[in-house]
């Protein structure tokens, strides 16, 4: 089978996007932007522009924009996608609640 063929053969999925998302990881926390619960919203339009809407872990957080950007770009690597929209919200404000279970173990939360 050719590498083009398997390329047409992923289907865009909610679960393929985070996937691809725990590949963005915020460097003053040391973890990924879904386990530390940043994502809060993934759609894929039928035109396959990709939507995320996504928080920070503070409005101030000096990162904001190079999260944006990375999120942006990874989504952007994900074969047949055509475009990204990524969306910036403090409502609900982030708290350490929205750590993945597994994170909250490594970091003795729980």
């Amino acid at each position: 089978m050719s590498e083009e063929k398997k390329i047409e053969e992923v289907k865009l999925s909610k679960e393929l996007v985070l996937e691809k998302l725990k590949e963005v990881v915020d460097p003053e926390i040391g973890i990924d932007v879904v386990n530390l619960g940043l994502i809060y919203e993934v759609d894929i339009k039928p035109d396959n522009t990709v939507y995320v809407k996504m928080t920070m872990t503070t409005p101030g957080c000096p990162l904001t924009m190079w999260l944006l950007k990375a999120v942006e770009e990874k989504v952007l690597e994900i074969p047949g996608v055509k475009d990204a929209e990524i969306e910036l919200t403090f409502d609900p404000p982030w708290t350490p609640e929205r750590i993945s279970e597994e994170y909250k173990k490594k970091l003795g939360l729980i």
